[in-house]
């Protein structure tokens, strides 16, 4: 049993998707950490799970429903969490996700807010699972490429949680469906500061620059380039493809961090020791115009 006491905070979090591949047990991991990953971005450790499913039952088999709930709860499991049952309806597209409740600190609680001039922006998990997940089911990449990349975007925001804890976080967030260009403004707006993002700090899934050049893209990276129109400045020649994935909408995407530029380089490293192998250092919060971002 968990007792709560005076100095812990609880969080509760909702957030679902639908099937970023066809492999139910795949998209049940996914999905479960993609949710998760609400808690883990305000600091916070899950325990407690509600399943969310929409699925046309009437369609598909149960037999994939079970799999998908089985790929959530060993999630879960995973996050040292409790699958505590939860709520279905029927749909005419199937989609699965979590309620989340977790706890924190009242006086450690991560928010998008507080980023500083002369912190830096540490990045978590590659880019470019928006289009890969398209790609693959247009054809253009085989799934096993895409496989091989799955364990990865499935993996749990909890150890670069834990290895960020010692540091001083001064914001926080995960990247999600608005892309890095979106959560990067996000977090300008909210800190009122400015984000220089350094265009080749940036890790990529394999694959992804491949599939925009032949001309997968993703219903949302024209939504996610209106949302920041007028807020972001390119200051470096790029390609169209590369400015691309700038905008890519991400599922299960990593944290980026905002600690002291002098504590970055120790967080990557702790990050990396902690199986974090993609985390990288990517941008820097400086003086100037404020709520708005560059690219250089």
């Amino acid at each position: 049993m968990y007792r709560l006491s005076a100095d812990t905070a609880v969080i509760s979090t909702v957030d679902f998707i639908t099937p970023p591949v066809d492999d139910p047990y795949w998209f049940g991991q996914i999905a479960a950490a993609n949710s998760l990953s609400d808690v883990y971005a305000m600091g916070g450790r899950p325990i407690l799970a509600l399943n969310l499913v929409m699925y046309p039952s009437k369609v598909l088999d149960m037999g994939l429903l079970k799999e998908i709930l089985r790929g959530g709860h060993d999630k879960v499991v995973q996050a040292g969490a409790c699958m505590a049952g939860g709520h279905s309806v029927d749909d005419n597209e199937p989609k699965y996700g979590l309620a989340v409740t977790g706890v924190v600190h009242p006086e450690r609680i991560w928010t998008n807010a507080g980023a500083r001039p002369g912190d830096a922006l540490v990045l978590t998990k590659p880019l470019g699972t928006g289009v890969l997940f398209n790609a693959n089911r247009s054809g253009k990449l085989a799934y096993r490429d895409l496989e091989a990349l799955l364990p990865d975007v499935a993996a749990l925001n909890g150890p670069a949680l834990e290895a960020a804890r010692r540091f001083d976080v001064h914001a926080a967030t995960d990247i999600t469906g608005f892309g890095l260009l979106g959560h990067c403004l996000e977090m300008a707006r909210a800190s009122n500061a400015r984000v220089h993002v350094s265009y080749r700090s940036l890790p990529f899934y394999p694959h992804a620059a491949a599939m925009y050049r032949r001309g997968e893209t993703t219903g949302s990276n024209a939504a996610n380039r209106n949302a920041v129109a007028g807020s972001w400045e390119l200051r470096v020649k790029l390609s169209a493809v590369e400015e691309e994935l700038l905008f890519d909408p991400q599922t299960s995407g990593g944290l980026l961090l905002s600690v002291p530029d002098p504590q970055a380089d120790e967080l990557v490293r702790s990050l990396r020791a902690a199986g974090v192998g993609a985390a990288a250092r990517i941008a820097e919060v400086t003086a100037g115009e404020p709520a708005s971002v560059s690219v250089g």
